[in-house]
């Protein structure tokens, strides 16, 4: 028996396996388009998402140091310093109980100083040393999407978030 190619079986002669060049472009093309709109949500999310990370710091350290001048009877102070990005809880020998870290691109402003080094006293009796309401302001320079988010401490040192303001 003669094998012959014109018995071969019809298959194997026209298959052929893989993409096409305009195939593999055409799918380029829509992931980039599908990138391109996702990128600018994805940041300001990140944005938001550090804005929310730098409140709860703030709120944690405040919350701490009105707890501890209750434990320990005497006037714990939190001092913000801007340059350095920290929050340090110091008791009334300037002694550091406890220091946060705020993320670089956090921008933090409060209305009751304009320097570089903000401090803020709790007494033992539950009040607030400073004479009016601290307003923390929190935003992003990341981005200019975000929504910015105020921490309100009023005199009697009852903290209160809001998502106002204007960064």
């Amino acid at each position: 028996m003669k094998a012959s190619a014109n018995n071969r079986p019809q298959k194997l002669s026209i298959s052929s396996s893989g993409f096409t060049l305009i195939e593999l472009m055409v799918t380029i093309v829509v992931l980039a388009i599908i990138i391109g709109i996702a990128a600018p949500s994805i940041s300001t999310q990140l944005a938001n998402q550090r804005v929310k990370s730098t409140v709860s710091t703030i709120e944690s350290a405040l919350k701490e140091a009105k707890a501890e001048s209750i434990i320990l009877r005497q006037n714990i102070s939190v001092v913000y310093n801007s340059t350095a990005k920290t929050i340090a809880l110091q008791d009334a020998n300037n002694a550091v109980l406890s220091t946060y870290s705020i993320s670089e691109k956090s921008v933090l402003t409060v209305d009751i100083n304009p320097n570089t080094i903000i401090k803020i006293t709790f007494q033992p009796n539950k009040v607030m040393a400073n004479s009016a309401e601290v307003v923390y302001t929190v935003c992003d320079s990341g981005s200019t999407n975000e929504t910015p988010r105020q921490i309100r401490l009023n005199k009697i040192a009852n903290i209160n978030t809001t998502n106002t303001g204007s960064c």
